[in-house]
């Protein structure tokens, strides 16, 4: 067992099993919903970038490479000043809303390299330009540009272009759980030496208006180049900081003047640090107080060509008095060292140098992106933030139905910047990610979104803060098998516990779906735009009119899955506890009924061979939405293989399933089971072999889904065939867009009308690799289509995980995919080994779109990839 498995073991005993210090801080805090108080809803404009350095944050924190304890009482972040820009680099830069021509964008370059899921080692890496940071240039030309142009990115700018930039390397390393060192290293990679100021920053998250303390928390100077922070919860921690002739204490306090106008009641206000750096503003009174709840070292550095200098900090519980020991190296290169030993446990030890990067950095990337995520509702509807008064128009508005809603965790983030709030599907593809390296944690996250602070009371899950209310896909029974699989693989035992614990509670949530989701009770199942966005030809989260309502085939088809998943559940539930043979029943028989509508009530169309959706009219017959997208695919994801072994312990789930095929069938009604003689073993999908068959020849043909990177969102046959229907006098038209999104629905930053998307190309590739256990060398596909050359659906899955991963993977001229126009930059030696795990890719080039650090469910190519590495022998 490696050292980090002995920490695994330990923390799994835990009630939460976390480490107390991790990255929980967020990469972004301002313009988020939760610090958003105005009266319109509006929360990018209301709390932008700009007032991020003066104004105090009410539900979190945020900063660069930074980390926290587990409530967020204390933070620890990097802070930087090239002796250029018109503010401190403090935080991460990047477009509101309103401001990028795609919706919101981060424009900064930076990597989570390693990361072990206790936090004992961490290494990010952050590209500081040595020539002011091109702050307006970013603003203006993205405000100018259309949807139909591309995002204006830093590297446009050129402030890269001659290496004229600090590689600014952080690393932690943990002595114990409460004892941390930390390490900065900054290299020039520019031809001349350059000035650059460091500050480390220390700070309580201010939590006056959320808390009440006896005492408030207090940073004061020890005498020894040592601070002491302390706080009535948490105890004492040390902050050892190696020699410099400057230290700095404010508090972290609104700047009132700055932001409203009002005078302040102090000169130590949050953004003390950038006045006094910048324009020498009460520097000698920040150095003199000694005091206070934020506190920075000043380290002003001269670093020649090619050259680095490090400096090294120690937070502890301790107060040490030798914190930088002669070995201080030592706990960095140990920490790594069992990193690495964990690493070559879970990964294949024969995968490729390269292969072994890309899952690595994704892993590192998943775990970077825990976050403590603070958000109690009801308090945000009828609290202030010390700058608005409370109103009325919060009661009315935006989240206004969860009330019960009180989150205050660690969640596994989509995107640390770009989505720092969880959304609930993006979690369940986390959880799969995650469970690679921390099962326990995988778990405990997916039962954590169910519990009772988070799940509604009527079962509803919440989406992401913008609007709880929203509807993702049922992907979370999917999910917990999927952990418990994996998990099971690692250790030989699975965990039924686990499984009937959240066995209940997506029983709660698939109650909701049934009830709200099929008003007709038809079971043709609606759900609105279910985390496709733009996916459809209008917004399928509105209503068109009271005379259309629209069938989703793959709301339909995401239900089938679910049943087909709690199916499965409760099956391998029952065979330790025979009691839930009677619920696997009636999920069987539920995925029947839901089969039976997808295949036969309009939503098949047999002359194009595809699913569609159906928008039903009170006077007129159903028109089908002839969009050939994804929503077609997803009949393809539920499908299960039930083994013999499995059918002959359980025999009541059997005679029942018997008897259930032989009255359906002598009665003439659909059936979605096939059986393979020789073993006894069944196959349940809601495509039968023929329309399986149909619906892949449309997948690989390369005119259409099949791109070089994965299957398309939307099919490349509508580039030159836009589809338009006309609703009520009004012309709705989609057509193939392989890039950023053309279309202002969800803010315009997110296309599923073309490029390749990680969670889909996964849940297709998983589903044939089903297919392909039970149907093996009996049903062979052209791929591609219109090729001429067979292969069975097992090859074929392998086939298209060499397609995604080709995203991802080196050249022999060190160029990925996913960088595209910027393998310039990445080419360069220093650059090689930086991947990024982009929200989603262009449909045709195989390029990056998106968020740019989306490790959450882009990571899942680390699992993928262990799918086609053959085992060691």
């Amino acid at each position: 067992m490696t050292e980090e498995h002995k920490r695994l073991e330990i923390n799994s005993s835990s009630r939460v099993p976390l480490e107390q210090w991790g990255p929980y801080l967020s990469d972004r805090q301002w313009g988020t919903v939760r610090e958003d108080y105005s009266y319109n809803g509006d929360a990018w404009n209301y709390f932008p970038f700009d007032h991020s350095h003066s104004r105090v944050y009410k539900w979190g924190e945020d900063g660069i490479a930074g980390i926290s304890d587990y409530f967020q009482n204390l933070c620890f972040a990097i802070t930087l000043w090239n002796g250029k820009d018109p503010i401190l680099k403090e935080r991460l830069f990047g477009l509101g809303n309103s401001d990028g021509n795609h919706g919101e964008d981060v424009k900064e370059l930076y990597y989570y390299l390693d990361n072990v899921p206790s936090h004992y080692y961490m290494h990010m890496l952050y590209k500081y330009p040595q020539k002011a940071f091109p702050y307006e240039k970013l603003k203006t030309e993205n405000k100018k540009r259309s949807r139909l142009e591309p995002e204006y990115e830093i590297l446009d700018t050129g402030i890269f272009t001659d290496n004229n930039y600090f590689d600014v390397d952080i690393k932690y390393a943990k002595y114990g759980k409460r004892d941390i060192a930390i390490k900065l290293a900054i290299t020039n990679r520019g031809h001349f030496t350059a000035p650059v100021t460091l500050l480390p920053t220390l700070w309580f998250y201010n939590r006056k208006s959320n808390k009440k303390l006896n005492s408030p928390p207090k940073i004061e100077y020890t005498g020894k180049h040592a601070v002491k922070a302390t706080h009535q919860k948490q105890g004492s921690y040390f902050l050892h900081f190696q020699p410099t002739d400057e230290w700095l204490f404010t508090d972290n306090e609104t700047n009132f003047k700055k932001v409203t106008g009002k005078e302040n009641d102090s000169i130590f206000v949050k953004d003390a640090f950038h006045d006094a750096i910048i324009n020498n503003e009460n520097r000698a009174l920040l150095k003199e107080r000694g005091f206070g709840t934020k506190f920075s070292p000043v380290y002003e550095l001269e670093i020649g060509a090619g050259e680095t200098k490090s400096v090294y900090l120690r937070l502890s519980n301790i107060e040490h008095s030798n914190p930088f020991p002669a070995n201080i190296e030592s706990i960095f290169e140990q920490r790594k060292a069992e990193a690495d030993e964990f690493y070559n446990a879970i990964l294949p030890a024969n995968a490729s140098a390269d292969s072994r990067l890309i899952q690595r950095q994704a892993l590192a990337g998943l775990l970077w992106s825990k976050q403590f995520y603070h958000y109690d509702i009801e308090r945000w509807v009828t609290g202030t933030d010390g700058i608005t008064p409370a109103h009325d128009n919060k009661t009315k508005g935006r989240n206004k139905d969860w009330l019960h809603l009180k989150n205050q965790d660690i969640i596994l983030m989509p995107d640390k910047w770009e989505y720092p709030w969880y959304a609930a599907w993006d979690l369940a593809f986390h959880c799969i990610g995650i469970a690679m390296v921390d099962p326990v944690f995988a778990k405990h996250q997916l039962l954590l979104v169910m519990r009772e602070w988070y799940m509604k009371p009527d079962g509803q899950l919440p989406a992401y803060e913008w609007d709880f209310s929203d509807v993702n896909p049922p992907v979370h029974a999917m999910a917990a098998l999927k952990v418990y699989e994996i998990e099971k693989k690692q250790t030989g035992k699975g965990d039924i516990d686990f499984l009937k614990r959240i066995f209940q509670k997506l029983l709660i949530n698939f109650t909701w779906w049934t009830n709200r989701k099929d008003t007709s009770g038809n079971n043709l199942f609606e759900g609105g735009f279910l985390g496709l966005d733009n996916i459809g030809v209008f917004n399928r989260n509105i209503q068109i009119s009271d005379k259309h309502k629209l069938e989703q085939a793959d709301g339909t088809a995401w239900m089938g899955m679910y049943a087909l998943n709690m199916m499965d559940i409760a099956l391998e539930i029952s065979m330790h506890d025979p009691s839930f043979e009677d619920s696997a029943t009636k999920f069987f028989e539920h995925f029947v009924l839901i089969a039976e509508a997808l295949n036969e009530q309009s939503l098949w169309c047999n002359e194009d061979n595809f699913f569609y959706d159906a928008l039903t009219q009170q006077d007129g017959p159903p028109v089908i939405m002839r969009i050939q997208s994804v929503v077609g695919l997803t009949s393809l994801f539920a499908v299960s293989v039930i083994d013999k072994n499995l059918l002959f312990k359980l025999h009541d789930f059997k005679r029942r399933a018997e008897w259930f095929e032989k009255y359906r069938k002598k009665n003439g009604k659909y059936w979605p089971n096939e059986e393979r003689a020789q073993d006894e073993t069944v196959l349940v999908s809601l495509v039968a072999k023929k329309r399986l068959v149909s619906l892949l020849t449309r997948m690989l043909n390369e005119t259409e889904f099949l791109s070089e990177g994965g299957i398309r969102a939307l099919s490349k046959f509508h580039e030159k065939n836009p589809y338009t229907v006309n609703i009520n006098n009004t012309d709705y038209t989609i057509q193939y867009d392989p890039g950023d999104s053309t279309s202002d629905f969800f803010g315009g930053n997110s296309n599923w009308r073309g490029p390749v998307w990680m969670p889909i190309n996964y849940l297709l590739i998983q589903s044939i690799i089903k297919f392909g256990k039970f149907y093996g060398d009996n049903v062979t596909i052209e791929y591609p289509t219109n090729s001429g050359r067979f292969l069975s659906l097992s090859e074929i899955s392998t086939e298209l995980i060499k397609r995604v991963a080709s995203l991802f993977t080196a050249s022999s001229l060190n160029t990925r995919k996913l960088h595209g126009q910027y393998n310039w930059f990445y080419s360069r030696p220093e650059n090689r080994h930086l991947i990024l795990f982009y929200e989603y890719f262009h449909g045709d080039t195989g390029s990056g779109l998106g968020a740019n650090h989306q490790s959450g469910w882009t990571s899942l190519i680390a699992e993928l990839l262990n799918e086609i590495i053959p085992e060691q022998k």
